[in-house]
């Protein structure tokens, strides 16, 4: 099996907390994979073990030793265990964000040299052997880097890491080789399946992380073309720069900086976009999330647009019917560190779903979001906001405007909550009613946006029932 057949299909955006209206950062990513493939939400226990424990992955065997401490975390791991966890992503109970993760390609010439690792570390594996496991951002990409050099991965991936004071972007390429770019306070970065970070610069460990030994690594294997001999760009070393990038990836990282730094000029299929870029506004959760739900809305590539069909069809959009869930991490500069992570959390396809917040500071998840079933259940969450897109997709245009007015209500109704809850809570010292007090306002957010989505699929489906092909309506004239 190919490289390329093995990966899922995702698309990233990181926030640097003074690029923020709010001070926060944040990381997020709609995992893309298969257009029905149920997700869960869960909350592991801080665990404590007499002896360390040991990993063996469902998907590829991968193992690997375990420290005797867990701490507590957040994940949505798919419905079942069958092909591995895929926990994919969680904030953990020192504020400690991570999401894994978005897919890449590392070239044949590197391949030739260090191919990829069979039973090494993959996407399967990440968040579970690595998040319960840190206390920074920083310490989550040395924990990783340091699985990578010693097992070896099996896929080329970007990873997200978060806390409270820095964001991290980290990539892998080959069996054993990674970076990390620290993402700059007043940047932010969009990434879209391909190996992303540009210049690495060796004398500057505060902003840069790599492998131990990757410099020799690229200068013993003739690796690097570029010409003056004096750069590292470990895109164009480890990287590609295909067909496949030019209509599939390309292009959303091209959206991404239309709708947050227009006045930059690239076409959807350059080649030299910027990794980190700014913004010419200091942007919200909600401009996160309208990046994760877009799919070129005011252009002619649209696929729900006006353009013409071979316009429509001629580029992956970033949002579309493969999203499994999306999230986003925000890490918010609260003084108390039960309510600094909120984990927002679209189950389904983005543009369609919406995100609700969960402080991850709770203590459990709603019943609704646990044990998916792999076939459509009116009572999970994912199928719950599933067969909403469903209905909308057949009559789009007649009844989407319901769909974006049910959206519009919800997201006004959760970042209300948020606010609320932040005030209600600022002078609440015990650690128990605080904890009680999250867990009570994310059931909540949870049972509201299932409740209006039940709605509209109600009034969806008695909508939807006049446009049968076996209508008749008769001329009063005749």
């Amino acid at each position: 099996m190919s490289e390329k057949q093995l990966y899922s299909a995702c698309t990233s955006i990181i926030i640097g907390k003074n690029a923020s209206v709010d001070g926060s950062i944040m990381i997020g990513r709609n995992e893309d994979s298969k257009a029905s493939w149920p997700k869960n939400y869960i909350m592991h226990d801080h665990e404590e073990f007499n002896d360390e424990q040991k990993f063996v992955s469902k998907d590829n065997q991968f193992e690997m030793q375990l420290p005797k401490i867990k701490y507590k975390y957040s994940a949505t791991p798919e419905w079942t265990e069958k092909f591995g966890l895929f926990e994919e992503d969680g904030i953990n109970e020192f504020n400690v964000a991570m999401s894994a993760t978005e897919s890449a390609y590392t070239n044949e010439n590197v391949l030739s040299v260090d191919p990829l690792v069979p039973n090494g570390i993959g996407e399967e594996a990440m968040v579970t052997v690595t998040l319960p496991y840190v206390k920074s951002a920083r310490e989550g990409v040395a924990r990783l880097g340091q699985i990578v050099e010693e097992h070896g991965t099996n896929e080329t991936n970007g990873i997200l890491f978060a806390d409270q004071n820095e964001a991290w972007y980290m990539e892998t390429a080959g069996g054993h080789q990674w970076v990390a770019q620290q993402i700059p306070d007043d940047g932010y970065a969009v990434i879209a399946n391909q190996l992303a970070i540009q210049e690495i610069n060796f004398n500057d460990p505060e902003h840069f992380m790599w492998a131990t030994d990757i410099q020799s690594f690229v200068e013993n294997n003739h690796l690097n073309p570029d010409l003056s001999g004096n750069s590292f760009n470990f895109r164009n070393i480890f990287g590609t720069d295909s067909l496949q990038d030019k209509y599939y990836n390309y292009p959303r990282v091209w959206y991404g900086l239309k709708m947050f730094s227009p006045e930059l000029e690239f076409e959807p299929s350059s080649n030299d976009m910027p990794f980190v870029n700014h913004a010419n506004r200091k942007l919200s959760i909600l401009d996160a999330q309208n990046f994760l739900n877009s799919h070129y809305q005011g252009t002619q590539y649209d696929p729900l647009g006006d353009g013409s069909e071979h316009d429509k069809k001629k580029f992956r959009p970033i949002s579309l019917a493969r999203t499994q869930e999306a999230h986003i991490l925000q890490l918010r500069s609260n003084d108390n560190k039960l309510m600094a992570g909120v984990q927002w959390l679209s189950m389904g396809v983005g543009a369609q779903s919406v995100f609700v917040p969960f402080y991850t500071g709770a203590n459990s998840t709603p019943e609704s979001y646990q044990n998916a079933h792999e076939k459509y259940n009116p009572e999970d969450a994912y199928w719950i906001y599933k067969l909403a897109g469903v209905l909308v997709d057949a009559h789009y245009s007649e009844l989407g405007a319901k769909l974006n007015d049910t959206q519009a209500e919800l997201r006004i109704a959760f970042r209300k909550s948020i606010l609320d809850t932040d005030k209600k809570l600022t002078n609440m010292n015990a650690e128990s009613d605080i904890i009680d007090e999250l867990t009570k306002v994310n059931f909540a957010n949870a049972a509201l946006g299932i409740k209006k989505y039940r709605e509209l699929t109600s009034e969806l489906i008695y909508l939807a029932t006049d446009f049968s092909l076996l209508n008749y309506h008769h001329d009063v004239n005749l």
